[in-house]
């Protein structure tokens, strides 16, 4: 088996819906803030579905043709982790209609929609908890969860599983088949409503047994939907043919930053790292990684990189022309800054005048290099050292080969017959009078 072939083409834009756009006032609720109100864990700033919906021109201008969203169904929380209700849209960002629009919209524009399957656990607020707090031993649910005892108690310590011990979300006993059913029905009715696929959160909580069972009953539903497993360390437990197409790909982004952002990592390291981690990946799945450089669980890229724009677009090169489907995390293509949650989950900024310019129009002319190159999107991957500040990360497809050659140091001139991986791309000497990248395509 292999990656939807797809994904070799995708642009990924992930959102965090309560942060988009609040486009429908009506939907807020009572303790709504101002859209530029510091974000906080706990404070809602009124996004909804038809805000996203109204931009769909911002997403496609960015070159983007898939969208992941982070969860969408009734909680309790900005983040909605904590589902209460895994069949309903959460009530401050509309209903199954605005969603059904949504998906038309995408649809009609050629964006594919994943969602955020958390399967791991649920929110305090559960039908199924509640009913083991009211009747403790005598619940029809009290095997879905696992509780030590009674009654209930969440403080000072949870008496039950949890997620990472977090006591408002208590974990599912994925071992029960009720609630595995509970959960394939999930899977099945949201693929019903149209979307593209699910990214599963914290999988690595849950046996592989479960997933397994969670893919033959998402796949016979249609040959192209996805499923991507979120992962931070080595991804190939996941892509065996018979869980997963793909991974979030935080292996690469911490090799690409080292490179950027840090300078903890050297050209060198950079091409070995990379070039190990594809060998981890098996045949057939490195176009479904999910490539990224920042997610609703780090700071933001330009954060990252200390407000230097250039050295933004450095890693921003690199990962569009990964091997992978690359993401770009609201805002961060706009300028957006912001620390770790809470902190990168701000308001989308809407005022232009308060874009970056010139980091949007790089990650627009790069999304638009990697569509118009089917080596960039579909070929194979090498990594080459150039010395310890420039890196080439080429891709070959047939006689088509297309490359990005990334400098970071304060200036080189390279020379083609002095490196002979450049000699593809250039016949004449590439200079780089600081920090900086090019794209290349085979002569």
């Amino acid at each position: 088996m292999a990656a939807p072939d797809w994904l070799a083409d995708a642009v990924f834009y992930q959102i965090f819906p309560e942060r988009f756009a609040n486009s429908d006032p009506s939907l807020n609720p009572p303790d709504v803030v101002g859209w530029d109100a510091e974000p906080t864990r706990e404070n809602f700033l009124g996004g909804d579905l038809q805000g996203i919906i109204d931009h769909l021109d911002h997403i496609a201008s960015v070159g983007a043709n898939a969208l992941y969203l982070t969860p969408i169904f009734e909680a309790e929380t900005n983040h909605r982790y904590d589902a209460v209700d895994y069949f309903a849209i959460d009530h401050r960002l509309g209903d199954l209609a605005t969603f059904q629009r949504l998906i038309a919209a995408c649809h009609d524009r050629g964006i594919r929609v994943v969602l955020d399957a958390v399967l791991n656990h649920c929110g305090y607020g559960h039908w199924a908890f509640q009913d083991v707090i009211a009747n403790e031993a005598a619940s029809p649910y009290v095997n879905w969860f696992s509780v030590e005892g009674f009654p209930v108690t969440a403080h000072p310590t949870p008496n039950y599983r949890t997620c990472s011990g977090c006591w408002y979300l208590p974990k599912w006993n994925a071992y029960n088949p009720e609630v595995r059913e509970h959960h394939f029905k999930v899977a099945r009715y949201w693929i019903e409503q149209g979307i593209d696929g699910w990214r599963l959160d914290v999988p690595y909580f849950i046996n592989h047994t479960f997933w397994r069972e969670f893919r033959e009953v998402v796949k016979p539903l249609g040959d192209d939907l996805c499923i991507i497993a979120e992962e931070w360390r080595d991804p190939a437990e996941w892509l065996q043919g018979d869980i997963a197409d793909g991974t979030m790909n935080y292996t690469l982004r911490d090799l690409v930053l080292g490179f950027t952002a840090d300078r903890t990592v050297d050209a060198f390291a950079l091409a070995d790292g990379l070039n190990q981690l594809r060998e981890r990946i098996p045949d057939g799945y490195h176009h479904g990684m999910l490539n990224l450089l920042g997610s609703h669980d780090t700071e933001r890229v330009l954060t990252r990189h200390g407000g230097d724009v250039g050295a933004a677009l450095l890693a921003y090169t690199l990962l569009f022309a990964a091997e992978g489907a690359p993401m770009v995390y609201y805002g961060d293509e706009i300028g957006m800054t912001g620390e770790n949650d809470p902190g990168c989950r701000a308001g989308m900024v809407w005022d232009e005048d308060a874009w970056d310019g010139s980091l949007l129009a790089g990650v627009r002319e790069l999304t638009a290099r990697r569509a118009a190159l089917p080596a960039l999107r579909r070929g194979d991957q090498s990594v080459h050292a150039i010395d310890a500040d420039t890196v080439l990360l080429m891709r070959t497809l047939g006689d088509a080969a297309a490359a990005a050659l990334v400098h970071r140091g304060d200036g080189v001139t390279l020379d083609p017959q002095a490196h002979p991986v450049l000699r593809p791309f250039r016949r004449d000497p590439v200079q780089f009078t600081g920090p900086g990248s090019r794209i290349l395509e085979a002569r």
